[in-house]
């Protein structure tokens, strides 16, 4: 009996309607989250630079007949420098940055609201002259509550409130009997709404980081500069 020779199988690279199909809707999806990622970039970078334009005009109110704006530019879609000439010798190389929250990504933006991110302006300057310590003052808040206490246990228990003076923590070996500069920066820091204050002798010799929507205010934001003029004012004295 002859062997009959068996019939080659051919197989199709055709692919079928439903992987056709399937296809179209992944490059129809892909296309639609890149054009809504693109409009949310376009219109909350947008957003941002208007609130960026606003606090420079804060910014120049707060400087009216003091100082001005020189230019200013974005280095992302969430910062914002600008440059500030003063007629005195008091700031010099002064700047401020604004950071805004990262509106524009969207795991960014949801990131800095699960962890309060505030937006904020920090001013930094060169004093007329390059100060002899380095100081930073960080404005903090404490809270404390109880946790697993019943109603009756919480209003029975007494809590005793204290209100200390100014800390310092120093690491200088010898401490002088006279810290004005210090107790200066630390008062004042106290009465204005200012989140953090630094003198150093490297540049910027000075920086100040106030909350942003602090600023909204004409007189808040004319006190802001008289803040820092004071700060700049108890350095030099203390360099004397």
């Amino acid at each position: 009996m002859d062997d009959c020779p068996l019939a080659p199988v051919v197989t199709s690279d055709v692919p079928s309607a439903a992987e056709e199909h399937l296809e179209r809707l992944l490059l129809i999806g892909v296309g639609v989250a890149a054009a809504a990622l693109t409009l949310w970039y376009v219109l909350f970078a947008a957003y941002n630079r208007r609130k960026g334009a606003e606090a420079l005009r804060w910014v120049q109110s707060a400087c009216a007949g003091k100082g001005r704006v020189l230019d200013s530019h974005w280095l992302t879609s969430s910062r914002l420098d600008a440059r500030l000439q003063f007629p005195s010798r008091s700031f010099e190389n002064a700047r401020v940055t604004m950071k805004f929250r990262p509106r524009a990504m969207p795991v960014h933006w949801l990131i800095s609201c699960f962890h309060k991110q505030k937006e904020t302006l920090t001013f930094e300057a060169d004093l007329g002259g390059s100060p002899s310590f380095h100081l930073e003052v960080v404005r903090h808040r404490w809270c404390a509550h109880s946790r697993g206490v019943k109603n009756r246990a919480r209003d029975e228990r007494e809590w005793d409130i204290y209100e200390p003076g100014p800390v310092i923590l120093t690491t200088r070996t010898h401490w002088k009997q006279d810290p004005t500069a210090e107790l200066n920066a630390l008062m004042t820091v106290r009465q204005q709404d200012v989140l953090q204050v630094r003198f150093r002798p490297e540049t910027p010799q000075f920086s100040a980081t106030i909350k942003l929507d602090a600023l909204d205010d004409p007189r808040a934001a004319a006190g802001f500069l008289t803040t820092l003029r004071e700060l700049a004012a108890g350095a030099s004295a203390h360099r004397q």
